[in-house]
């Protein structure tokens, strides 16, 4: 037995199992949790969009995408978008599906005039959704587009942080962005700019889904 392998032997035989602390539930509380986020996000310089359902919150998708004359629209494939079919619905509009179009994501994520994602969760405290990137789910069309729309139902809602993380019991994407509005920076003078590093506008289609209790806390 070389040296080095007497030091290794020694320190793996050092090494003690401890078992990780469980996670810290907050004891927030909100009367009525979307209103909460409605009211973060606005603070926070975003917007929120109030829709009984799916099918609702398509229709008002579509008014918004018709308002903002959005000619190239970057997709994530997730829930609840995955099954919307957009090159069907609306044919004037160049779509690319992340995961499934073919051509440059980057190069079309840059020119595209709005980017759609779903969230794995609504914070209610800060008005904040939480992102998850891989297979299909791209951070490129969440920054890039000016516009950014998120289709979030009712049952992501979560008062805050640390409520979710306890919730997930440990279980967290390996690729995480917690979004809280359009892109905003300062310079020394405390003069606030939006939109320099990402998009300029930040809309949540917030919808009642019936498929799954919304959480109260």
């Amino acid at each position: 037995m070389t040296a080095r392998e007497a030091i290794l032997n020694r320190l793996r035989a050092s090494i003690r199992q401890e078992a990780r602390p469980s996670a810290w539930r907050s004891r927030r509380r909100f009367d009525e949790l979307a209103a909460r986020f409605d009211e973060s996000l606005t603070q926070a310089k975003g917007e929120v969009i109030r829709a009984n359902d799916l099918p609702q919150a398509v229709a008002r998708l579509g008014d918004l995408l018709a308002r903002l004359e959005a000619q190239q629209v970057v997709v994530n494939e997730e829930p609840p978008l995955a099954d919307l079919n957009f090159e069907a619905r609306w044919p004037s509009i160049q779509w690319h599906v992340v995961g499934r179009s073919k051509g440059d994501l980057r190069e079309f994520c840059a020119r595209a005039d709005v980017g759609l994602s779903g969230a794995i969760a609504a914070l209610a405290e800060t008005g904040s959704i939480a992102v998850e990137s891989g297979p299909g789910r791209s951070r490129l069309a969440t920054l890039l587009p000016p516009v950014h729309i998120a289709l979030v139902p009712t049952s992501r809602l979560t008062a805050d942080i640390f409520t979710w993380v306890s919730a997930r019991r440990g279980a967290m994407p390996a690729a995480l962005t917690l979004i809280s509005g359009p892109s905003k920076t300062a310079d020394i003078e405390q003069t606030l700019a939006v939109g320099v590093h990402g998009p300029t506008r930040f809309i949540v289609i917030l919808f009642k889904d019936d498929w799954a209790k919304t959480p109260t806390s």
